[in-house]
């Protein structure tokens, strides 16, 4: 029998699930210490994670504050419920049988691996209806660093799934077009606008696509735009009913606030319109003229509604920008982060827009530019904020297995340098091989490993002042309050970390007094990003990292155990 659509997707499906399976036990096994013991990848995870906690505990659906961050009574997140939904049942259906730790521990092993698999598939399908072979796409995909560490065991956070939700809007992009796949890409934006914003660019040249495709592609297009447009305008308003969050009121558009909803409901307005006026069959003069007349409104309508969302941190303080921002590694600008970060980031994402460029021109099909044009808005995004490399590596997949597939038939001469080049997991290491090491490479003290939290977590319940990093550790490791957190919302809390680490050490009674703080703790390491200006006598943080805490800190901690943990010495009286 001939091999069916059907065959050839299960097929596909079968190797992702292969591929996601292996590399998720491996990386499971690597770094099982940690895993087992819930010390997660990220902050963001670990956040999660507590936010899980905290709604299977009881806290309202829509409330997404942190209780136990900044001061009280809290800091109101910018997340959404939506990525909580299937671990928090993962974790609900366990617990019984397994015990709270067994079942988290499954959970966040299972969710990634989940999502990775989805994500190659959806890749093997793009590239698949490209004519490029599916399975070969898909290994390609798996070794696309730095978009496979979003789906290591552990990596609970959104940005997973909202890789997952991207691909699917380009499969509907490239593929054919039926009611079908634009409903499902309409849902997928929708979904992910509900999550953050942090793909909305990518998001909008996908659905653009969408409408050039139903310009230039008569009824085919037509029914792909139809299905898209409904299905985004109903799930928006799904989503802003289901998914409203305590913090809605928030003026910015840094997660699903009322703000990017108007914004997002309205411009969709624009292809359910265009969507509405093809049923009457216009010409492509027509279509064309009514794209350009839609468009502009859709944008400029937006930002009327919602100028905030120009500005997605919001009004963050210009210290914080300086202090911690701009060190946080893929927040920061292609061009200004460190030489082994810009070649493991972007090296995959810049060799697979020229294979894109190359499979274009190859194949004469105009559905490349579209991946193209996703992988080129993904080198913008990476000019800004490292981050945006994570899109532009899943979706260099396709025209780099073409590539290969092409190298192949030309023997091994050309075959292997085609696999070096399209093997993702060779840019970090090239990267580190290249770039100039420095005094600042040599390995950190491990300030949020188990045994560091476990110690925390043996201490009576208090409130901690420590370095951003720490704080989202022992948020979820521990019983305490924590000050600071890398969360932009945080403004009250980081600062006061910041003035009370760097600042004059005879302020620092008083911000602990304002913030009722029972612990201190602080690691060798940190502030060294900010170079020499931390290292002065009169500050906290250098006194406390030479072992000279002032009169009112009690060491709890032995001497070279890190991180040094103090207490406050209550007042006579207190």
């Amino acid at each position: 029998m001939p091999e069916t659509v059907l065959d050839r997707q299960l097929r596909d499906l079968g190797v992702a699930l292969l591929l996601a399976g292996l590399l998720t036990l491996a990386w499971a096994v690597q770094d099982w210490t940690n895993l087992s013991t819930l010390r997660l990848p990220d902050t963001d995870d670990m956040v999660r994670l507590q936010q899980i906690r905290d709604w299977i505990d009881g806290q309202a659906f829509g409330d997404l504050a942190q209780h136990r961050l900044g001061a009280p009574p809290g800091l109101q997140m910018h997340w959404s419920r939506l990525p909580d939904l299937v671990p928090a049942a993962l974790i609900w259906l366990l617990a019984p049988p397994l015990g709270a730790h067994a079942a988290e521990l499954a959970a966040v092993i299972v969710w990634p691996a989940l999502l990775f698999a989805v994500a190659l598939a959806l890749v093997a399908g793009s590239a698949r209806a490209l004519g490029v072979s599916g399975p070969l796409a898909a290994l390609v995909a798996a070794l696309a660093y730095p978009a496979t560490s979003l789906f290591m065991p552990g990596r609970i956070d959104h940005h997973g799934l909202q890789m997952v939700l991207l691909l699917v809007v380009a499969r509907a992009a490239v593929g054919q077009g039926s009611l079908a796949s634009g409903a499902a890409a309409g849902l997928a934006i929708a979904a992910s606008l509900a999550i953050g914003i942090e793909t909305a660019p990518l998001l909008g040249i996908s659905g653009a696509a969408i409408v050039l495709r139903w310009v230039f592609d008569g009824r085919e297009g037509q029914m792909r735009l139809a299905g898209f447009a409904v299905a985004l305008v109903l799930a928006l308003a799904a989503a802003a009913a289901a998914l409203r969050t305590s913090g809605w009121a928030w003026p910015g558009c840094d997660g699903f606030t009322g703000a990017l909803w108007r914004a997002a409901q309205f411009a969709a307005l624009a292809p359910l319109s265009l969507a509405i006026l093809g049923f009457a069959s216009p010409s492509r003069r027509v279509r064309v003229a009514a794209t350009l007349f839609a468009a502009p409104v859709a944008l400029f309508g937006a930002l009327a509604l919602s100028p905030g969302c120009t500005r997605p941190y919001g009004e963050l303080d210009p210290l914080l920008a300086e202090l911690w921002l701009a060190n946080v590694a893929e927040a920061q600008p292609l061009f200004g982060a460190p030489l082994a970060h810009a070649i493991g980031y972007a090296g995959l994402m810049l060799v697979g827009i020229a294979a894109g460029l190359w499979a274009w021109r190859r194949a004469d099909d105009p559905r490349w530019l579209i991946l193209l044009a996703l992988q080129l808005g993904a080198l913008v995004l990476t000019l800004l904020q490292l981050r945006g490399a994570y899109a532009g590596a899943l979706l260099a997949a396709p025209a780099l297995a073409a590539l290969i597939a092409a190298a192949r038939a030309k023997g091994a001469r050309m075959f292997v340098p085609a696999w070096l080049v399209s093997a993702g997991l060779i840019y970090p290491i090239a990267g580190a091989a290249l770039a100039p090491r420095t005094a600042g490479d040599a390995p950190a003290a491990d300030c949020t490993g188990p045994a560091a939290l476990a110690r925390f977590a043996a201490l009576p319940p208090g409130t901690l002042m420590a370095p951003i990093d720490l704080g989202a550790f022992a948020l979820a490791a521990t019983p305490h309050r924590v000050i600071a957190a890398p969360y932009h919302r945080n403004s009250a809390g980081n600062d006061a970390m910041y003035r009370f680490f760097l600042g004059p050490q005879e302020n620092a009674p008083a911000i602990a007094r304002q913030f009722q703080v029972r612990y201190v703790a602080i690691c060798p390491g940190d502030f060294a990003e900010l170079g020499g200006q931390t290292a002065r006598p009169a500050r906290l943080s250098d006194a406390l990292r030479t072992g000279r805490p002032p009169a009112w800190l009690r060491r709890l901690s032995p001497p070279g155990q890190t991180p040094a943990l103090f207490a406050i010495v209550p007042k006579a009286g207190q």
